[in-house]
């Protein structure tokens, strides 16, 4: 168990990427399958994950991020983005994988979507895109901590123009809008932020046993 404490006090925000090293294939698909299984409310994923390489489309979502160099340096972008609407289909559109997937019968899954249904029914359109907003940053989390695990270097960002961001990816036309980006790769060396100590509340501070 120790390892996990390793790997968390290992991470840190990293402000300076070094734009010559680059996540291999295998680093690459091991991050996507570690957000892939994330936890989501229901299983249903009700987001979508970009990973942007394109150096000119970065170059744009650098000035949507007030310039912050870790958009166009890192080996890798990752840009989180939450459906603005989930409607009755998807529901029934996650029954069927279900069903695929485990050799549930239909008939046998009725319960839960009905279930999810009137979830989703009750929610006004704000109450849908805070929900699915929320599901991102487990994903997120999820993401920090295995990147932490192989030691690549990771930067969860709010900072940047949401609106920005859904016109240069074209996330509008896709029932779509960013809520977080992360850029993954290795630290620079001259990163001085890589050298301060971890500031945390005491568990004493932070913890109340009831």
């Amino acid at each position: 168990m120790q390892n996990i404490i390793d790997d968390l006090n290992w991470r840190y925000a990293t402000k300076k990427f070094d734009p010559s090293k680059k996540l291999s294939d295998e680093q690459v698909s091991t991050l996507k399958e570690s957000i892939r299984l994330s936890a989501s409310s229901y299983g249903l994923q009700a987001y979508k994950i970009l990973i942007v390489e394109d150096p000119a489309l970065r170059e744009k979502l650098m000035e949507a991020s007030f310039g912050q160099r870790p958009v166009v340096d890192a080996s890798h972008l990752i840009v989180f983005c939450a459906y603005t609407s989930v409607k009755e289909e998807d529901a029934k559109t996650y029954m069927q994988l279900i069903s695929e997937t485990r050799g549930t019968e239909m008939k046998n899954l009725e319960a839960f979507q009905n279930g999810i249904i009137n979830s989703i029914n009750n929610k006004s359109d704000e109450d849908i895109l805070a929900w699915t907003s929320k599901q991102t940053y487990i994903a997120l989390g999820q993401l920090l901590h295995t990147c932490a695990s192989i030691r690549v270097d990771s930067l969860p960002m709010e900072g940047f123009n949401p609106k920005a961001y859904n016109e240069i990816l074209g996330l509008d036309a896709l029932n779509l809008t960013a809520t977080l980006a992360c850029p993954v790769g290795f630290r620079h060396e001259e990163d001085p932020a890589q050298f301060n100590k971890k500031v945390r509340k005491s568990n004493e501070d932070l913890f109340d046993l009831r």
